[in-house]
């Protein structure tokens, strides 16, 4: 493979007086939940649980699914001891189009690999009903979106190891007509990859259909459904170089915009680890062709979280990473930093947003109290705790 440009490390990081721009905004940490588990909080997701117009947080603990009523953050169970342990990730929808949100739910993850969803009981104080959709040994990862060209979104989900084959099976499941009772049937889109630790969705061309980029031992691969109903896949980023697997590719992946309209694929790279990256590419890159890579931090541990929301309003997405052990650099963490784009993505300057006080296991970027301004979500593994960043104005 060819690379177009390898860039070197291009770090500027913040001192003391950090939000000394003008237009950067001030955040206020919030500790919504100092102990959602006894293990860990393996997700985070939002959603309007109770149908009052406001994001709820939603937060996933091995034997738990919780929500917190925004803007008080009482907390509800939504399942508990339900499923097989561990619960691991989970993913918002109207499942069976009742105009209520349904959550999709993988658990028992490192034995049997549940797939499940949940629907409410007669009131939201009552344990939510489980459904079985399948299993998947080893399943880690899912979200919702039309990877098959249908007129609703599918469930895709991404097992983390590979067990009896190359690579995982990359499932798209599509929601029956009773999900209750049907038989929820599913089409792998991929069986090529291994060690896939997550995966994003985004319709670069505009054609209604879903591509799939997966951040895998691999590196980045974007597989996209062909007029043929045939699936191809194309390796965009090369992840960063290791001699064994667990020191290659990459283990997280998001996609976020400059200004002008260009798109960027963010990473945390190998899975679980020290370097943030992006990745800057066409719209189609020509077959063998890998996007430029940008090294913009090296001094990590355990990454495990990426997301992208233009925080400050300047027109770019801001990349937010988490971490979950200290790390080596100046700024120990763990925590969550973030990234500012300047001068079309040629530099970024890093913002320590926590120090220590989260262990990030997942993170998502969504305005709370309604005020225009992105506000970021965590939830930590070794500490336990559930955070809330309020981005305020300067």
């Amino acid at each position: 493979m060819t690379t177009l440009r390898h860039f070197c490390v291009l770090l500027f990081v913040a001192a003391a007086p950090q939000w000394a721009q003008a237009d950067w905004p001030q955040f206020t940490a919030e500790t919504i939940d100092p102990a959602v588990a006894q293990k860990a909080c393996y997700a985070v997701c939002t959603a309007d649980v109770d149908g009052d117009g406001k994001q709820d947080i939603v937060a996933v603990s091995e034997n738990q699914v919780l929500w917190y009523h925004n803007p008080d953050w009482k907390k509800h169970i939504i399942i508990e001891n339900q499923t097989e342990l561990d619960n691991v990730c989970i993913a918002p929808y109207d499942i069976d189009g009742d105009g209520k949100v349904d959550f999709a739910l993988g658990a028992g993850w490192t034995k049997t690999g549940t797939i499940q969803w949940l629907s409410r009981g007669e009131s939201l104080e009552d344990k939510w009903h489980v459904h079985a959709i399948d299993t998947e040994i080893w399943t880690h990862r899912m979200r919702w979106a039309n990877v098959l060209g249908k007129d609703r979104p599918q469930l895709v989900v991404s097992p983390l190891n590979a067990v009896d084959r190359p690579g995982v099976r990359l499932l798209a499941f599509e929601i029956p007509a009773n999900p209750r009772t049907d038989r929820w049937t599913s089409v792998a889109i991929d069986e090529s990859l291994n060690r896939m630790h997550n995966h994003w969705h985004i319709d670069f061309n505009n054609d209604g259909i879903d591509a799939t980029l997966t951040a895998s031992q691999e590196g980045l691969n974007l597989i996209k459904r062909q007029d043929d109903g045939t699936f191809s896949r194309q390796l965009v980023g090369s992840g960063i170089a290791g001699e064994k697997p667990a020191d290659q590719g990459a283990g997280e992946v998001k996609v976020g915009r400059l200004k002008d309209g260009r798109p960027y694929m963010a990473t945390i790279e190998p899975m679980h680890g020290t370097s943030v990256a992006v990745y800057f590419a066409p719209p189609k890159l020509p077959p063998g062709q890998l996007a430029d890579r940008l090294v913009l931090d090296d001094t990590l541990k355990q990454g495990h979280a990426v997301w992208t929301a233009d925080l400050d309003g300047d027109g770019d997405d801001e990349l937010v990473v988490g971490h979950r052990e200290a790390g080596t650099g100046e700024v120990k963490g763990p925590g969550i930093y973030i990234y500012d784009p300047q001068d079309g993505g040629k530099r970024w300057v890093k913002h320590v947003l926590d120090n220590g006080g989260i262990a990030v296991e997942d993170m998502l970027c969504e305005d709370l109290n309604g005020d225009g301004r992105p506000d970021i979500i965590a939830g930590g593994r070794a500490t336990l705790n559930l955070k809330v960043y309020w981005n305020k104005k300067p």
